[in-house]
């Protein structure tokens, strides 16, 4: 078990990893499967059906619904937001009516970004601050705006690669050297293309 906030709620059932640390007036629900060396910020909220994987940092402020998973080295900014209901309505009961959301591994999501249920956002994937994501996200893309759309790709390393948005290119990495291949309008990195 990691490191808990005597403020923070953690109720029995919930799943924490080694190293998990969990801030200041946080609540995670019985139901929640969270990996190891995760960081949970001040006032953060996961719920019951919500599946988190290892080296994932959530920052202050974000609450993840039922029905949202986040894989490995996710990044939360600070008040993302996660619906995962198309059509809420107070006097509606919509619990069967849960639409799933997919985070892949590495991706970011900027401050006060907004996800909509029911999208999936690709591995390393960038997600600019106070975006509103509606629809799929590439794997490495950068997308940003309401609704959000994309201007890049994005590297490993958080870093803008010099590839056009739709068609063929090759780029590197400038903090890594790490080199990814666009066919096609889908990106990857060379060593995976060449496997």
């Amino acid at each position: 078990m990691g490191l808990i906030h005597p403020t923070a709620v953690v109720d029995p059932g919930a799943q924490l990893g080694d190293g998990t640390r969990v801030a200041h007036f946080a609540h995670v629900c019985a139901g929640a499967r969270i990996g190891t060396n995760c960081a949970l910020g001040q006032g953060v909220y996961i719920g019951n059906e919500v599946s988190i994987g290892h080296n994932v940092n959530i920052q202050n402020n974000v609450s993840v619904y039922d029905a949202v998973t986040l894989e490995d080295a996710v990044f939360c900014g600070p008040s993302v937001v996660f619906t995962n209901v198309f059509n809420p309505r107070a006097g509606v009961l919509r619990g069967a009516e849960l639409c799933k959301t997919l985070v892949r591994q590495g991706a970011t999501l900027g401050a006060n970004c907004t996800v909509v249920c029911g999208t999936t956002i690709g591995r390393y994937a960038f997600i600019g601050a106070g975006a509103v994501v509606s629809r799929n996200v590439p794997d490495y893309a950068l997308v940003v705006g309401v609704p959000a759309r994309q201007i890049g790709w994005m590297s490993r390393h958080g870093e803008p690669l010099s590839l056009p948005l739709k068609g063929d290119g090759i780029a590197s990495c400038p903090a890594t050297g790490e080199r990814y291949v666009l066919r096609e309008g889908v990106c990857c990195l060379a060593a995976e293309v060449l496997a």
